[in-house]
């Protein structure tokens, strides 16, 4: 289960991308033209434009190298590129079938994902509504194959408690569904490091039931955050 520290905080708590080290090649042929799909998960545009020229040294007797990319929680960072087709016909369509992708009934929240289309014309005009739908559907059919993932950030609360009582009150946690994110110890105490969905509600019922569990001696001291990968069912 990949996990990184992130900084500065999103106001997105929870998304969607691909699942790690799950690049996807899926190619569609439209009236003779190949269209070659690749989705990498990216993490920062560095990444993203390294993906791009990789694949023009690749196919790099293909006439088109169409990208787009949505980057971040919040997704605010959004890229797309007609690499020579007529503009708004291919990069464009290709960054609304990403920001359209439903992840869930009702919801659109993918992101730190790269899409290009690597074009070998085959020598067929199909017009500027034929490329829309060519792009579009390019990475619409690759998606519906890409493995998915939830990211979700997590906020590690210290929880410092006597020796004497941190076993018990470490298996009490467990025993209610709390995730331990590791145990440290000083000369007076044993510190418990929870790791909980970092939203206010959780957070307060998290506290309240470590309360209730330690008859008021425990408390939660916020910490760092981590984003996690986990399995959609």
């Amino acid at each position: 289960m990949p996990v990184d520290a992130v900084s500065p905080e999103s106001r997105a708590t929870v998304y969607t991308t691909l699942a790690a080290g799950s690049g996807l090649r899926h190619e569609l042929e439209i009236k003779r033209s190949r269209f070659i799909t690749v989705l990498q998960r990216t993490s920062d545009e560095e990444s993203a434009r390294a993906l791009v020229t990789g694949l023009r040294r690749e196919f790099h007797d293909a006439r088109h190298h169409c990208s787009a990319f949505i980057l971040g929680p919040d997704r605010a960072v959004q890229r797309s590129n007609d690499d020579g087709e007529p503009s708004g016909t291919a990069g464009i369509p290709m960054l609304e079938a990403l920001l359209k992708r439903e992840t869930g009934p009702g919801v659109t929240d993918l992101s730190d994902v790269t899409a290009v289309v690597v074009r070998y014309f085959g020598g067929i005009l199909l017009g500027a509504g034929g490329l829309v739908r060519a792009y579009s559907e390019s990475v619409s059919a690759a998606l519906e194959l890409a493995p998915l993932v939830r990211r979700q950030r997590l906020r590690i609360c210290a929880v410092p408690v006597p020796h004497a009582s941190a076993g018990r009150l470490e298996n009490e946690l467990r025993s209610a569904g709390y995730v331990m994110a590791g145990t440290s110890y000083d000369a007076q105490t044993t510190v418990l490091r929870l790791a909980l969905p970092d939203e206010p509600v959780g957070l307060a019922q998290a506290a309240d039931r470590l309360a209730a569990l330690s008859a008021g001696s425990a408390v939660m001291l916020p910490e760092e955050t981590e984003w996690i990968d986990v399995a959609i069912n």
